[in-house]
């Protein structure tokens, strides 16, 4: 999806997961660094365009593949627990913080990566200086159906490894752009089934996120589309509204669907998160 090839590493979580790490350094010292947490189908390769647009901005940039999703083919479409997701998060910062301290880190969460971005912040608020939430899933407008939901939690307790389809099968769900459309169709990495355990995992992570507005202090930053059909964007803005810092901004794309990567200038979206980092992380 782009024309420059990231660094790719394996970083090992404590709990020993392998996880695949796409990143783009700067051409001098950073202005900070960005880790960006994709959607629960998407992997990294959907968003390589921004991640090289902020490193080419002066901010070093790194896109993990979630557990058990994109090239991390172990435990496909699973995690052991809604904690470990998060844990993953912190781990990571602090590992890239230890590797080049000194360089303040804004966490960037598309879709539903955005839930496990407001958790890492609130959980470790001294090694998350900002947040940016890109088209959040925090208040969705597909899920699956109540009776969907009794098999899901039936599995969790007998089976948690069953696996059951995730409610975006379309890709017109992610974007009008018909060359978008047909790279989620054909994407051989994007996730379409999720276990039990991970399902389940995301209801907890939910009721979590309805609890952490409290806890987020750090300068934040809400991009929604306009025509966003898998976020109410009605609700995420009361939801943005109770979070605790006195630092944020709102920027609504009109005529734009979820995916911002997949618009046709998808450099604004890049241009105007890069210029809100600048702001916010260089004072750190």
């Amino acid at each position: 999806m782009t024309d420059a090839s990231p660094i790719l590493t394996t970083w090992t979580a404590s709990d020993g997961y392998p996880t695949l790490v796409a990143s783009w350094p700067t051409s001098g010292p950073p202005l900070g660094r960005v880790v960006v947490l994709h959607g629960v189908q998407s992997h990294q390769g959907w968003y390589q365009g921004l991640g090289r647009r902020l490193a080419e901005a002066g901010f070093v940039s790194h896109l993990p593949d979630r557990r058990g999703s994109g090239a991390n083919i172990k435990d496909r479409g699973h995690t052991p627990s809604a904690g470990r997701l998060v844990e993953d998060v912190g781990e990571l910062v602090s590992h890239l913080d230890s590797r080049d301290p000194g360089i303040p880190t804004a966490v960037v969460g598309i879709s539903w990566g955005g839930k496990l971005a407001l958790l890492a912040a609130g959980r470790y608020p001294d090694t998350v200086s900002a947040l940016a939430l890109v088209c959040p899933g925090v208040q969705p407008r597909v899920g699956v159906s109540f009776g969907e939901r009794l098999r899901i939690a039936w599995a969790y307790f007998t089976n948690r490894t069953k696996r059951f389809p995730i409610p975006l099968s379309d890709p017109a769900l992610f974007t009008a752009n018909p060359a978008g459309q047909a790279f989620i169709a054909t994407d051989p990495l994007g996730l379409r089934e999720a276990t039990a355990g991970l399902l389940a995992a995301s209801t907890f992570i939910d009721r979590s996120v309805a609890r952490v507005p409290p806890r987020i202090h750090q300068p934040v930053l809400l991009m929604l589309a306009s025509e966003d059909r898998i976020v109410n964007n009605d609700l995420t803005r009361r939801y943005f509204d109770r979070l605790a810092t006195r630092d944020r901004e709102i920027i609504e794309y009109p005529g734009a669907h979820h995916t911002l990567e997949f618009e046709p200038q998808p450099s604004r979206y890049a241009a105007d998160l890069a210029r809100w980092l600048r702001e916010r992380l260089a004072a750190r």
